[in-house]
């Protein structure tokens, strides 16, 4: 079966800028965002042979929404300035890689990837979606399913009743109900997620439980009365159109080869110097380095960052290692925090146990070993430090096996 790769580019340039540090090249111009999204697509490129693929933007302009509802998204601030200056620059590079990019005038890019979803189950192509979003849960069905390359989630029917309770052709009756803040749609007041559960669960449908919102007793069954004439609305802004007229079929969507000088020209620029060497090949291993490289040193304080940061280590070919901990004594050390460092002068620092007065916020450590003790058994991630025996001894303490030890 053939497949179709589409990524939605709006929700990954969003969660790129956010995620990453404030990157920026000799002429203070931000590159972080850039980085993160063209990272995102040579993994996607690496990791699944697609026979046709698209980057999907939303184009500039108001949609079909806002004149449904023109309270829709009317709270969102303009777009950062940092952020703003990245989009055409992040376009040209995208093109670069040869991939087909899609901007469709009055729809979002939600909306264009249901229809080429649709288009391609018809056709008996089975589609993969990348993203974070959401609402894109909706769309999930035999035939397509959803990838998060900051998370590493993937989410098939099964996955979709997992995360949210409900399966994917519910998943426009759960969002009504508890609301979307992101698009400035209310759902039925103090409802969250159990509630919206527990509700359909019981009544199977939206409108049958609207039918039936007498049934339902106490602030909650007063709330979705008092919500009852709105919801179908809710329940209309929410839906994935999935038949929007569009420029071209799934059978265009084939990527073009990169264009190599195009590239070559945007890295030198950006300075994403690795990338910059492998279009050269080995005769730039050979060049000089910059005598004064950008430094890039962070604290990994959300999940965010520990995703980016996740990712990087998942696909270094060599990361270095260290661990900070409670004594020089390997078996009874505690561990304190981790770094890691991917490439000279990129580095983050994890802190796990702090406890002196006044210490940041961290992030839970059985939680966070959880997600990285994949990575740290790994054999086939080589690791790097200082005293990896030492720090062998302190990670056995809490259950990890270290390998991969360089």
């Amino acid at each position: 079966m053939k497949t179709l790769l589409l990524v939605d580019g709006s929700s990954y340039l969003y969660r790129a800028f956010h995620a990453l540090p404030d990157l920026r090249n000799r002429n203070n111009e931000p590159t972080g965002a850039i980085y993160g999204v063209i990272n995102m697509l040579r993994r996607l490129t690496k990791d699944i042979r697609a026979d046709y693929s698209a980057c999907v933007f939303d184009a500039k302009g108001k949609t079909f929404r806002d004149a449904w509802y023109p309270a829709y998204k009317a709270h969102r601030p303009p777009m950062p300035e940092g952020l703003a200056a990245q989009t055409e620059p992040l376009h040209r590079t995208i093109r670069a890689l040869g991939w087909p990019l899609l901007m469709i005038d009055g729809v979002e890019a939600d909306d264009v990837i249901g229809t080429l979803a649709e288009q391609a189950g018809r056709q008996g192509v089975q589609t993969i979606v990348s993203t974070g979003d959401k609402d894109m849960a909706q769309l999930v069905n035999p035939h397509v399913r959803l990838v998060n390359t900051m998370t590493n989630e993937q989410l098939d029917a099964a996955g979709v009743v997992a995360k949210f309770g409900v399966p994917p052709e519910r998943i426009v009756d759960y969002l009504a109900l508890i609301g979307d803040s992101a698009d400035n749609i209310p759902g039925v007041t103090k409802v969250g997620p159990k509630t919206a559960v527990k509700w359909l669960h019981q009544y199977q449908t939206l409108e049958n439980l609207i039918a039936h919102d007498g049934e339902i007793g106490g602030a909650a069954g007063e709330n979705l009365r008092q919500a009852r004439d709105w919801l179908p609305q809710a329940q209309r802004l929410l839906t994935i159109k999935c038949d929007v007229p569009l420029p071209l079929a799934v059978a265009e969507l084939t990527s073009a080869p990169p264009d190599n000088a195009k590239l070559a020209e945007l890295f030198e620029h950006f300075e994403f110097n690795s990338w910059r060497r492998e279009l050269n090949g080995a005769q730039a291993e050979n060049a000089p380095e910059n005598p004064h490289p950008p430094r890039h040193y962070e604290t990994i304080a959300t999940p965010a960052q520990l995703a980016v940061w996740l990712e990087r280590i998942e696909q270094a070919a060599l990361t270095a290692l260290d661990t900070e901990t409670t004594s020089l004594d390997p078996m009874n050390a505690q561990l304190v925090g981790l770094s890691f460092a991917v490439s000279a002068h990129h580095a983050a620092y994890l802190p796990l146990a702090h406890r002196y007065p006044g210490a940041p916020a961290q992030l839970e450590m059985a939680a966070v070993l959880a997600r990285l003790k994949p990575w740290l058994e790994n054999p086939a991630r080589r690791k790097l430090g200082q005293n990896l025996k030492y720090d062998m001894h302190v990670l056995a303490n809490h259950g990890v096996a270290l390998r991969g030890m360089a």
